[in-house]
Parts: structure tokens; sequence; C-alpha cells
């Protein structure tokens, strides 16, 4: 299929949810798409060209060095990191997706081609005539854009996790981890020249707020013991991929949705890598993740069962 805006191969229409494979080159692409940025912040230091955020990074034209390119050595290869974002996150314009662009706030002006179904403080909510919804992430103060989770020392608990404003990379990271809990299927499909990060998930049916989903969870999550966390997102949970640990939370009923095959599936989080350096050496929590990582059962202590903790 082809998405309507941007011309681009998609998997998204409407209700209907891509087949397995569908999902699989999903995570290739989310995958490849911090590969890439990660690449590109690497080259960028390597010719000594400094970044405010990683905003400066993620909005690099094609044509921004072209003539250092063929200097070859880092130039050459900054050259092709930004050509090989630019093939994983195209740039287009607010306008083609129907928003009259040169608005003081275009996302609040009528638009012919979507409808707005929804928004919260990261991102505003719109569906296209098949049903598709396109949720656009905006930029917020200091180039901040998303939710991620910071980490410092706590009084009563090991571990305070306190969500904050993100950047593009964490927007990307909750995109895959989002995928990984087998959620929503979403594909980023556009990154705007004023910054608006632009993905498209399948529609789904919105749950009753206030709605208690702590049963309904997503199976691959392992509760953390309160005494090694506090988050201030509502059921923070640990998540392994690829033995890295993740922390996933705000998984309350306005993030999750149901399917047409019944399923509820998360639209949203707010997610963080694990501490493993600094708050993370722990030697309690440590040994906890080294052991929970292969066994989501496992006890707060190696020796003594949880209840009698």
């Amino acid at each position: 299929m082809e998405d309507a805006f941007t011309r681009q191969p998609t998997c998204i229409r409407g209700r209907t949810l891509p087949s397995a494979l569908a999902r699989l080159a999903l995570q290739d692409h989310h995958e490849r798409r911090l590969e890439a940025l990660a690449r590109l912040g690497a080259a960028a230091v390597e010719c000594g060209v400094h970044a405010d955020s990683d905003r400066d990074l993620v909005l690099l034209a094609e044509d921004e060095i072209s003539l250092l390119e063929a200097a070859g050595g880092e130039w050459a290869a900054f050259g092709q990191a930004i050509h090989a974002w630019r093939a994983l996150v195209p740039m287009h314009r607010l306008d083609e997706f129907g928003f009259h662009a040169d608005a003081e706030n275009p996302l609040e002006e009528p638009n012919l081609k979507l409808r707005r179904i929804g928004g919260g403080v990261e991102a505003w909510a719109f569906a296209a005539d098949d049903g598709s919804v396109y949720k656009f992430y905006l930029p917020r103060e200091e180039k901040r854009i998303g939710s991620a989770f910071a980490f410092r020392r706590g009084e009563e608990a090991t571990i305070h996790a306190d969500a904050l404003l993100g950047n593009y990379r964490a927007l990307l990271e909750k995109l895959l981890l989002i995928h990984l809990l087998g959620g929503m299927p979403t594909e980023v499909v556009a990154i705007t020249p004023e910054g608006i990060l632009v993905a498209k998930q399948t529609l789904g049916e919105p749950l009753p707020q206030g709605d208690d989903v702590s049963g309904v969870l997503p199976a691959a999550l392992i509760e953390i013991p309160s005494r090694f966390l506090r988050a201030n997102r509502d059921h923070p949970r640990l998540l392994f991929h690829r033995e890295q640990p993740w922390l996933v939370a705000d998984l309350h009923a306005r993030n999750f949705v149901r399917c047409e095959d019944g399923a509820l599936r998360v639209i949203d989080l707010v997610g963080g890598s694990w501490p493993v350096d600094g708050l993370g050496r722990d030697p309690l929590i440590s040994e906890w993740i080294a052991r929970v990582r292969h066994d989501p059962n496992a006890s707060v202590l190696r020796h003594s069962p949880d209840e009698e903790l």
C-alpha cells in the first residue's frame, strides 16, 4: 500500500492489523532508525560539528554538507549518515497533511484531510479518511520532544524515576517499546521542517477513562519491587530487549485501545533505558536484574521468597 500523504509504502490502513511479517519489518525499521541516528551523531562529532540537541541532527538536509562530502574521509561519512537518516525519516511539510503551514498554530486550524480525534501533552492525534491515525509529536521548550525517564537516588527507595521532557532518540525508543510489547502497529512516516515527528498507527476503540488495566498489562512486563523503584507514572514495569533492561510505565486506560481482533493493545507509554551505571550498580538491584532477566518470577533476594520479606 501507499500512504495517502507521503506516497511512501505503508502497512497501516484503518483498523486492519498488519500481518506478522509486516510487524517484523516494522521492528526492523524502528531499530534501523535508532542505529541511523546514533551513526549520524557519531559522524557529526568526528567532523567537529556541534549540536545543541539531537533536534539539530534530525533536521539536517541531504544537501547540508554536499560541498564538503567531496573532501572524503570523515565528511564523506557524515554525508552518508545524513542520506541514510533521511531515507528512514523523510522530510515532509505540514501542508502535505492538509494543515495551513503559515498559520500561527497550524494544528489548531481546520483541516480538510484529517479529523482531530485526541491529543495530550506530547502529541495531537488525527484520523484520515481511511481511518488511519496520524500522531504529530510537537517539539517543546529547549528543543525537547516527548517524554523520557530521568533517574535519581531516592530516600525511601533505591531509585526514583521522574518522567521529564525527552528528545528525539527517546521518542524513537518509545515507539520501538510499544512495538516490542505487541502494541498498536506504528510507523514513523515523516518529520517536518519545524521538527514535528509524524507517526501513523492502526485505529482502535478507546477504553473508558479510569478503567483498571493492571490485570491486562502485556505479559512481557516484569513487576519491579517497590523497594527498588519509585516512579511518577502508572504501573512501572521492567522489559528486556536484546538483554538490555528498560523501564516502561504510564500504562493507564487512555494508553490502551481495543483492536479489531478483540485484543487490548498499548498505543502510548513513557519508557527509558534502565540505568546500568551509577545508580544501577547497587549490588542488590544489579543481582535481581541479572536473575529476573532469565526468570521473571525471581524473588527480590536470591535465598528469600518475597512473602518472607
